[in-house]
């Protein structure tokens, strides 16, 4: 077997970050891989395979439709110019004519994040005009009531660890709003667990990406009610077509799906218990304080949570460039290394890495 990593000159990388698109996001299970070389050395009616693959996982779902898409990126700019165009084939080939002025796409401003981009450029790909709602520390419904008017095409709310928690409306609070003025809500979900949750909750549009949680390829998905979702498709005609899936991850995505839907993802206490020893050793560090912390937006995610101590000589943002710069590269959660703290994602991450990461950070600490 070819060793990748040698012929292209590559680092290993251990990937206690999660599932992060500049990693590579996840390692894909063998029954999709299979699916995935299926789609590979085989032809199909292209709009045959995606029609009927959306239609085996909304039954799956419970839900009126589905589309697999080539990321969740792209089912944000897809499905934003879908519900604008409302099914046009004109606009489908003009998205960004001036006839269409119900472009407005209201976002509470806490979630109008950068998660590798931010949500702006993705929903201004797909012709909408982000108007923010509520404050950087705070949106109420109220707050996304009094910025609808009659150029409001949306309601959109990001589900994630990067947006802000506190006092944010919920997305059953923004749901009602959307409804009660016969809008849309479309749901960034990308990284979330629970799929279902969210049709029985009724969002509308809801995006998730095919290689975080469900660990599929590169590939997203957009679920939820008609018509939403054939408006969408009709962007392959348009936009949609810069942004195309193969046949082959196509596949190997809904195979990945069925595999997740009848699986799940690590349950939240074998993780922990996993964890356990990992902060046990970890706290054996010099300069580390570390506790067992939940993953910020509420997922049954459990992490390492490690202080680097003010008797450190290196504080946290040093000791996360050496754990990178090494070989192999140690990617971690570093969002609150400017306070000092460095997270650690074990999802991925096995016994034999977690002893490697431990020794590395005693010889960074020495």
């Amino acid at each position: 077997m070819t060793d990748y990593y040698s012929t292209y000159d590559l680092k290993h990388v251990i990937n206690a970050s999660g599932k992060m698109t500049i990693l590579g996001v996840s390692k894909v299970p063998e029954a999709a891989i299979q699916a995935q070389q299926f789609g590979d050395t085989h032809f199909f009616e292209m709009k045959d395979l995606t029609d009927k693959t959306g239609a085996f996982i909304a039954k799956k779902l419970g839900t009126e439709g589905a589309l697999v898409v080539n990321s969740a990126s792209a089912g944000i700019a897809e499905a934003v110019a879908g519900i604008i165009g409302q099914g046009s084939k004109y606009h489908a080939y003009h998205p960004f004519s001036p006839r269409y002025t119900k472009r407005e796409i209201i976002l509470p401003k806490g979630q109008n994040v950068d998660y590798g981009t931010p949500e702006e450029v993705m929903i201004e790909l797909g012709g909408g005009q982000v108007v923010e709602a509520g404050y950087a520390n705070m949106c109420t419904p109220e707050h996304v009531e009094m910025m609808i008017n009659e150029n409001t095409a949306a309601i959109f709310y990001v589900k994630s660890h990067h947006a802000v928690q506190k006092s944010m409306l919920t997305i059953q609070e923004a749901l009602e709003v959307a409804h009660k003025h016969e809008l849309p809500l479309i749901l960034d979900a990308a990284a979330e667990e629970d799929l279902k949750k969210y049709v029985d909750m009724g969002v509308d549009v809801v995006l998730f990406s095919g290689a975080k949680a469900i660990e599929g390829p590169a590939s997203g998905l957009v679920f939820g009610k008609e018509p939403y979702i054939s408006w969408t498709k009709l962007q392959g005609l348009g936009i949609g077509c810069a942004m195309k899936i193969g046949k082959e991850n196509i596949l190997s995505f809904t195979t990945a799906l069925i595999q997740y839907l009848d699986n799940g993802p690590e349950a939240g206490e074998a993780m922990k218990a996993r964890l356990h020893p990992f902060v046990a050793a970890l706290n054996d560090v010099p300069h580390l304080n570390v506790k067992e912390v939940q993953d910020g937006a509420g997922r049954p995610i459990f992490r390492a949570a490690v202080t680097v101590e003010a008797s450190s000589p290196k504080d946290a943002k040093q000791v996360t460039a050496e754990l990178k710069a090494g070989n192999p590269a140690i990617y971690t959660r570093e969002y609150r290394a400017n306070e000092g703290i460095i997270e650690f994602d074990i999802r991925a991450v096995d016994q034999a890495e977690m002893d490697l990461i431990v020794n590395r950070l005693k010889e960074i600490l020495a």
